[in-house]
Order: structure tokens, then sequence, then C-alpha cells
């Protein structure tokens, strides 16, 4: 399966949960605006790259690709990208670096798809 079937399918599980438990959902998005629009000294970016780096030492392909996809529209370079997985690689050793490396081939296939014209669907 592509990233981008992964950011569909993860996006189609999203939407069904968000029906199953509107609830539960509705106050986890409204955590995840308050932590990502707050006021604090972090700029979403660099939150975005902590989510990143959560992501893949957690191992969730699916965290990944959503992340990936939010850097890319938020201008994130893949040094950039680089730079923040060398620090997960560094706190989350072994395991981290094959997560990482799924990561760094999910931001090669939607910068791909994004200079052709094709962005990854949102």
């Amino acid at each position: 399966m592509s990233w981008a079937e992964k950011l569909d399918t993860t996006r189609n599980q999203l939407r069904s949960l968000n029906k199953a438990a509107p609830d539960a959902t509705r106050a986890f998005g409204g955590l995840t605006k308050a932590v990502k629009e707050g006021d604090g000294p972090l700029d979403f970016k660099t939150k975005e790259f902590v989510a990143l780096g959560i992501a893949v030492t957690k191992g969730c392909e699916s965290c990944i690709a959503l992340h990936i996809d939010t850097l890319l529209r938020n201008g994130a370079t893949r040094e950039e990208v680089s730079d923040a997985l060398s620090m997960t690689l560094q706190m989350g050793g072994g395991p981290a670096m094959m997560y990482a490396a799924k990561a760094l081939e999910c931001f090669d296939e939607f910068a791909a798809r994004t200079q052709s014209g094709t962005a990854a669907a949102r």
C-alpha cells in the first residue's frame, strides 16, 4: 500500500470513528486544537515535528502519514524532517530507525506527488 493510500484509509477510518463516537472524538479534537493552536512558545511546525517523532517511536504508520502530510503542507523540507528523525533515532534506537526510514519514504512519496501537481489527498 502506498503512503497516499494509507493516508486515505486512515482518514476514512477516522471519519467512521467520528460517527461512531462523536463525543469522544470531538473532545479529542478540542485537545488537539488547544495544544497545536495555543499561545505556547513552540510554533505549529515544531509541534508537528514533535508529533512525528512520537509517531515514529510508537510505530504508528497512520500517524506518520498524517504528520508528514501536515508538515509538507506547512513548508517542511526534507532536511528538516531528516534532522527531526535523527533526534528520534537517538532517543528511540533501532526500532525508531526502522520507522524513521518509513517516515522519510512517506515524505519522499508525498513530496513527489506535490511537485508533480498531485497533492496528497486531503
